[in-house]
């Protein structure tokens, strides 16, 4: 018994962080055997009229700059609108938008998250395709252009772009934490695509048709995953373009990237529940294996997975003390050495780098134990505290 939870344990964890990206490589490779390459991929001179929607809360320190970005996007002249929505702000920051007549401006005094100041903006977009994008991010000049563009494929119903995370030298545990994360997490959104979807956007930088948009509930705690789910539920796909990117500042501290971990890790639960049906492979054969695969086991199975092995481990030695096993609980204990010492590092402002990647691993499995125990407890509020970042250079 002990041997089939160490074996399983460590199964999991292999899969889910590095095995399911080998298997879906392969898939690409098989997949580009069998298909046609003519005709095949967007269409760059695909130009539809677009809207780009940024929800703003309290910016006032960056939205002119924001702005300014916004207004250069390259895209012909009349096919791209804007609206800034800033529901609650209580700063300078709808006054300084007012100040851009090309700008629609929806404001409401009242504050009650971003779902709900979505559900609103999108009654106001008169274009067929929207791009959602957060009010902290810098979007590259040819975003909308390459975003736009895959939209010729009508079995398209969304387009993630990439997220980047503006790291310099002096970045502690969590910018270089956090900057690795999504070079790798990119590089697995890019082999679904390949292969048939992006398993959830992130609300960075998404583009969605416009008629496909889903009212959420205003208590949806990670409304961009949920919503390019569903879209892809309804039997379109979500493609990942790359060359669209948001490029947004590493998180203050690792305790601002606690606040967005464990709020995310809550939302993770509280989205396997709204999308329950995804669970079922025999409906949605693809999308379920990409779903689970990519996801799912991050959120439940890893993180208990992870003790469960390093227990068992522990027991393993003790009974059986084969040289396999006194190696492996070495190298786990190492590992984990490595973390914590990057733990204490990181409490210090101490600039360790060899230690943050052991030290991020351990940090976002913690935090989806802390985000499960709020969500059983309903303690995570849409309405979040946002994580303070590190000033756009």
């Amino acid at each position: 018994m002990l041997k089939f939870l160490f074996f399983f344990s460590f199964l999991t964890v292999f899969y889910s962080y590095i095995g399911y990206g080998i298997i879906v490589y392969l898939l690409v490779k098989i997949k580009q055997l069998f298909s046609n390459p003519v005709h095949q991929g967007p269409v760059s001179d695909f130009e539809p009229e677009t809207t780009l929607v940024v929800a703003a809360y309290n910016e006032a320190g960056f939205i002119e700059q924001k702005i300014q970005n916004s207004l250069e996007l390259d895209y012909p002249p009349g096919k791209l609108r804007w609206i800034f929505i800033t529901d609650g702000s209580s700063d300078a920051t709808p006054e300084l938008i007012r100040k851009y007549n090309k700008i629609l401006l929806l404001h409401h005094p009242e504050r009650k998250g971003k779902v709900a100041a979505m559900n609103r903006a999108i009654k106001y977009v008169e274009t067929p395709y929207t791009i959602f994008c957060d009010a902290n991010t810098l979007l590259n000049a040819s975003a909308v252009r390459e975003i736009m563009k895959h939209y010729a494929d009508p079995h398209v119903g969304g387009v993630a772009g990439e997220k980047k995370i503006i790291s310099a030298d002096d970045d502690q545990a969590a910018g270089a934490g956090e900057g690795i994360y999504w070079k790798y997490e990119s590089l697995l959104k890019k082999l679904d695509s390949e292969f048939y979807s992006v398993v959830g956007a992130a609300g960075e930088l998404f583009s969605i048709k416009t008629s496909l948009f889903h009212q959420a509930a205003e208590n949806t705690i990670i409304e961009d995953f949920v919503q390019s789910l569903q879209i892809c539920m309804a039997g379109y796909v979500i493609r990942y373009e790359p060359k669209a990117f948001a490029l947004e500042t590493a998180s203050a501290s690792m305790k601002e990237e606690q606040k967005r971990k464990v709020r995310i890790a809550a939302g993770a639960f509280q989205a396997m529940v709204i999308l329950k049906k995804l669970f079922n492979p025999f409906r949605y054969p693809v999308l379920a294996f990409q779903f689970i695969s990519h996801r799912i086991l991050r959120w439940t199975l890893c993180p208990v997975c992870l003790i469960a092995l390093f227990v068992s481990n522990i027991f393993l030695v003790y009974q059986d003390a084969s040289r396999f096993y006194i190696v492996f609980l070495l190298a786990q204990t190492v590992f984990l050495s490595l973390a914590l010492a990057g733990w204490f590092f990181a409490g210090r402002n101490l600039k360790v780098k060899a230690l943050y990647i052991p030290y991020y691993f351990l940090f976002m499995n913690m935090s989806v134990f802390m985000g499960f125990y709020r969500f059983i407890r309903n303690k995570q509020s849409v309405v979040w505290e946002i994580a303070a970042r590190h000033p756009h250079p």
